[in-house]
């Protein structure tokens, strides 16, 4: 499902139009963003949790010119299912 096939369906199960879906899907992404820029993590009771994790710099093997790589420490954003997605998962 791609962002024009979400913001439809969202229209159509809560009866709104398209652009409001549109602007309401808009407002709940950007501000998952900007608590995810601010380190801050985004907690959906049973959907899941978005948050930002640290990743150790690590060195890496290149097959095929075999030479060894490092690769700088970054972050990350994880996600983690709440029970409501685990069910569907079946984890």
């Amino acid at each position: 499902m791609n962002k024009k096939e979400l913001v439809a369906s969202v229209a159509q199960k809560k009866g709104i139009s398209l652009k409001e879906a549109e602007v309401a899907l808009d407002g709940v992404l950007e501000a998952i963003t900007d608590a995810l820029h601010q380190g801050e993590s985004v907690l959906l009771v049973g959907f899941g949790t978005f948050a930002v994790k640290e990743r150790a710099a690590r060195t890496v093997y290149n097959p095929v010119t075999k030479k060894k790589m490092q690769y700088p420490a970054k972050r990350v954003v994880r996600f983690k299912a709440g029970a409501k997605l685990e069910i569907v998962t079946g984890k």
